[in-house]
């Protein structure tokens, strides 16, 4: 019999009983003005994006590049349809998007229904004030969680490294059940700072400057940046296409808090205390 399987057991049992402090006052105050600046940005965004239901691969609105359009109209029978078109092919989604809830208790000709948008009655001008302070309140939302980060050197264990590269595919295999035990990582896996770094230092720089580049104000004084990105239409298309890519970051990311530990993530997120699984902690 072995006599060190016990000592192994015990060792393990109390590596996994380990509670770490590993989230901040800060950051747990910065991520949940974040969810809320977040699902706000995206509504109020939807909201904007009703008064031209098109993107256009283009340096201005042409039909003949349109990527995606979503409209409304009446039907042989005259009853009123919603459909979508994305990359020329026609999608019927009437209740859905082209003809759907308008907020005021009937239906109407709009993108976006009324339970996606903030506010959720039609008006450019509203989602326009919504998305521009919610704007500002994730970016020095974000500035105050990397400053604090850095300081207490909790961002930088969500850099990924290159030693980090070679365990990417085996983290995977894991969360694909097919991998029996992940590779050893420390508070964060591999996987987990990819995302983070691809978030913070790729689609959330790129979203505020495609922003940037929508506002007519800015593009006023800086007219080389929305050129930079192919024109208004294109700097449009591009934001959508990362509020898209942060929207399935966030879809992952919640998915994985469900499936790792619902309430050992939430408890870390409210009261900064976090229990260490067995194969965390190993090293950064």
């Amino acid at each position: 019999m072995d006599a060190t399987a016990p000592a192994a057991r015990a060792a393990a049992q109390s590596k996994a009983e380990t509670l770490v402090y590993r989230h901040s006052l800060t950051t747990r105050i910065t991520h949940w003005l974040t969810v809320i600046a977040f699902v706000i940005l995206v509504m109020s965004g939807l909201q904007i994006f009703n008064a031209s239901p098109n993107l256009d691969a283009s340096d201005k609105s042409d039909p003949h590049r349109r990527v995606l359009a979503i409209m409304g109209g009446n039907d042989a029978a005259g009853r009123p349809v919603g459909v979508t078109q994305l990359f020329g092919w026609t999608i019927p989604t009437t209740h859905l998007l082209g003809y759907g809830d308008d907020g005021m208790g009937g239906e109407n000709f709009r993108a976006f229904p009324a339970w996606l948008t903030w506010p959720g009655y039609q008006a450019l001008a509203d989602g326009r004030r919504w998305h521009l302070f919610f704007a500002w309140v994730m970016v020095f939302g974000g500035i105050a969680y990397l400053v604090a980060g850095f300081r207490r050197k909790d961002l930088q264990l969500l850099i990924l490294r290159p030693e980090d590269l070679p365990k990417l595919l085996p983290m995977q295999l894991y969360y694909l059940k097919l991998r029996k035990e992940p590779p050893p990582h420390g508070e964060y896996n591999p996987l987990q700072k990819a995302a983070y770094t691809t978030v913070l230092f790729v689609f959330t720089p790129l979203i505020v400057i495609t922003g940037l580049a929508l506002s007519p104000g800015i593009d006023a004084i800086a007219s080389p940046l929305t050129a930079l990105l192919g024109g208004r239409q294109f700097a449009r298309l591009w934001h959508f296409l990362l509020m898209l890519a942060l929207i399935g970051f966030v879809l992952t990311h919640v998915i994985l808090v469900l499936s790792t530990g619902f309430i050992n993530n939430m408890r870390s997120m409210l009261s900064g205390w976090y229990r260490l699984g067995k194969d965390e902690g190993a090293g950064i």
